[in-house]
């Protein structure tokens, strides 16, 4: 199958375009409540800003990278589109990148994200009409899905457009979920105290727990 020889670059609408559905549709599942979900939100969609500037606009880390990429595997147009999917061309995928193995792992991981911010959203939102503490769905196996999401999302992205900009980006933002999901235990124990202790003690911080779930041992006694 023959790669594309057209560049995908300068595409400023797509940038646009691109950026605008992906956040609009990461805002409707996580809407954020005050200035702590607005920066982790604000964070991840200055990271997908970044990806779409790249992916359709000016392929930086492709400039950068050229002359080691010309060296080291030659006979390939970097500047077509196609190219931009480092993997998958520098692992020597013949084919179409979009059915490349990176590219259907990083769609699994991207959709697998948004469904994690999608049940997320609706326990957490259910529980904060009740002033309760979320504990049900998959707030019952981890602590913060809301930000593995995010993590899940970006990962997922890297996968399928990795970018010198990205690559940096992901590990300052990890660290700002983590910092930021810190300080949202203090307050939830703050708030609801020996409740928010014990669901601690049973539901890991981001890990999910694979067994059953104390709530649901309770249902079947």
């Amino acid at each position: 199958m023959q790669h594309d020889t057209q560049s995908g670059y300068g595409l400023w609408s797509l940038v646009i375009i691109n950026s605008a559905i992906f956040i609009i549709f990461a805002f409707s599942f996580f809407k954020p409540q005050n200035a702590r979900d607005w920066r982790s939100f604000g964070a991840f969609s200055a990271f997908l800003v970044a990806l779409f500037t790249e992916m359709y606009g000016i392929p930086m880390t492709i400039y950068l990278l050229m002359p080691w990429l010309s060296k080291t595997f030659p006979g390939i147009d970097w500047l077509t589109h196609d190219a931009g999917h480092l993997l998958e061309m520098i692992f020597g995928w013949k084919g179409n990148p979009h059915f490349g193995p990176f590219h259907f792992l990083s769609n699994i991981f991207i959709f697998g994200g948004f469904i994690l911010l999608s049940s997320a959203w609706r326990v957490l939102y259910s529980a904060q009409r009740e002033h309760k503490l979320a504990t049900g769905g998959v707030y019952a196996r981890m602590r913060h899905p809301q930000y593995v999401a995010f993590i899940l999302i970006m990962f997922g992205f890297l996968l399928q457009w990795p970018t010198l900009l990205t690559l940096i980006m992901f590990p300052i933002l990890a660290y700002m979920y983590v910092r930021l999901a810190k300080s949202e235990e203090k307050m939830a124990e703050a708030e609801f105290g020996n409740a928010w202790r014990m669901y601690a003690m049973h539901t890991p911080r981001f890990w999910p727990k694979w067994g059953k779930t104390e709530q649901q041992a309770r249902q079947r006694h």
